[in-house]
């Protein structure tokens, strides 16, 4: 049946479309073959190819694309490798993402989609790749503002329970000391009633940087609410756990932080957790010998 010149001028226009609507997209639509021998090559590309660079494209569009995934970032490859052989065994569609690292150092992230079909020699997948970099910091990004207290940058109360959660663990498989220091501002209303919040913002702030100052990389720093703090001290036993409180307290007591009536200072509760207990009791201990320290006059590091 021969076809009029209407109709190839509509095929034609439908192939222009389709090639047009392909390089157009923010990734590659693609078709990529494996053999039962595991030889590997993309037999159709077309798309955004610049989601990857000069040498990685080179190697796609080559007889024998094995080499291309060397640069997968060395560690999604092996949970990429697992994605595709289940794939193929099962036929379900691949779904997976990974980082795509290139020779200057420069890292994308790439999401892949596809579906897969059987045929006599391998598998064939008729898929998508996007890159989702932008994606992927953003998300991050967001994970980091609802980790992060807004008025002093520190970590906020989720955090320094991610962190305790974590470093309980190390502490009760190795049995190695870690200590919790709670530290409350004395007086911190009457800073806020007599001065008014900005200035009792100005020394939350000026506060987390004196003690972010005195601390170690390791440890944990963070604003729990209010004038409320706490600082997470891995591989430190009880002992400098008090030298260290002391000196929180001695260098806030003599700092300036502005106000006309005086300097500020602060109650601190410190413990060291217990192989076995839990993170509740803790935090419990060490609020039970901060409150000690306020009803005991202020301005005091209680341990025991």
């Amino acid at each position: 049946m021969a076809l009029d010149d209407t109709s190839l001028d509509g095929t034609r226009h439908d192939l222009d479309q389709l090639k047009a609507m392909t390089e157009s997209l923010p990734g590659i639509v693609f078709q990529f073959y494996r053999s039962h021998h595991g030889k590997a090559c993309f037999p159709y590309l077309a798309g955004d190819s610049k989601i990857f660079g000069d040498s990685a494209q080179r190697e796609l569009l080559s007889e024998d694309a094995s080499h291309a995934f060397d640069h997968v970032h060395p560690d999604d490859f092996p949970r990429l490798m697992v994605a595709v052989e289940r794939s193929a065994q099962s036929l379900m569609p691949l779904a997976t993402q990974f980082r795509h690292c290139e020779q200057e150092g420069e890292e994308y992230w790439i999401a892949v989609r596809a579906k897969p079909e059987r045929l006599n020699s391998g598998t064939l997948w008729n898929g998508l790749m996007v890159n989702i970099t932008e994606q992927i910091e953003y998300q991050a990004h967001l994970r980091e503002l609802s980790d992060t207290d807004d008025l002093t940058g520190l970590p906020n109360r989720r955090k320094l329970m991610c962190h305790l959660k974590r470093e309980i663990s190390v502490s009760n498989r190795h049995g190695t000391p870690l200590s919790l220091m709670m530290i409350d501002i004395d007086h911190f209303k009457h800073i806020n009633d007599t001065w008014g919040h900005l200035q009792g913002d100005k020394v939350l702030r000026r506060l987390a940087e004196l003690c972010r100052g005195l601390l170690r990389e390791e440890d944990c720093l963070a604003r729990l609410g209010g004038e409320e703090f706490a600082v997470l001290l891995p591989l430190t036993p009880l002992s400098h756990c008090q030298k260290l409180a002391e000196r929180l307290r001695h260098e806030i007591a003599r700092h300036d932080f502005g106000l006309p009536n005086g300097g500020v200072t602060i109650s601190t509760g410190i413990t060291e957790h217990r192989v076995g207990e839990l993170r509740d009791q803790l935090l419990e201990r060490a609020d039970r010998r901060l409150y000690s320290a306020k009803r005991q006059g202020r301005n005091l590091v209680v341990g025991n």
